[in-house]
């Protein structure tokens, strides 16, 4: 069955997690942001993100979950796990450093992707969209930071 926005949609709908990604859109908005998103699946430990990459695409969770972790002088420690209706990737998004932590899917995840060249089309052709995602996306980002043990989640 292929991927629709309304799938997406309904998985942040119910995300009540306290860093839940909750733009406040419209479902004509969601249709139009989602025409700016790739839909893709993840297997079972494919690695989504690697800390220290140069990249600042945003990944949105439809379903799965996806563990957050970092490597310490210990090996590698889980910080975070990211369950459906959640985003990843904020942190690179913004800030425009290298990943600060590695996301690998716990379980199969269906996700959708926005890269920073869409997302810039999108700041040009819908101006009111882009802005609220990145207010939305800054929510995400300052409870995030709000929370000592999750700050390193910031990917």
């Amino acid at each position: 069955m292929p991927a629709t926005i309304q799938d997406l949609c309904q998985a942040i709908a119910q995300n009540t997690s306290d860093d839940a990604f909750a733009p406040a859109l419209q479902p004509a908005q969601w249709e139009v942001l989602g025409s700016y998103l790739q839909p893709f699946e993840l297997a079972p430990t494919q690695k989504l993100i690697d800390e220290g990459a140069h990249d600042r695409t945003l990944f949105f969770v439809e379903s799965g979950s996806l563990s957050v972790h970092r490597l310490s002088s210990k090996g590698e420690v889980q910080i975070a796990i990211v369950n459906a209706g959640s985003v990843v990737g904020e942190g690179a998004f913004f800030s425009r450093q290298p990943r600060s932590a590695s996301v690998t899917a716990s379980a199969t995840c269906r996700m959708w992707r926005l890269t920073p060249l869409r997302f810039s089309e999108m700041g040009n052709r819908q101006p009111g969209i882009a802005l609220e995602l990145a207010m939305a996306l800054g929510l995400v980002m300052s409870r995030r930071l709000q929370h000592k043990g999750r700050r390193v989640a910031v990917t």
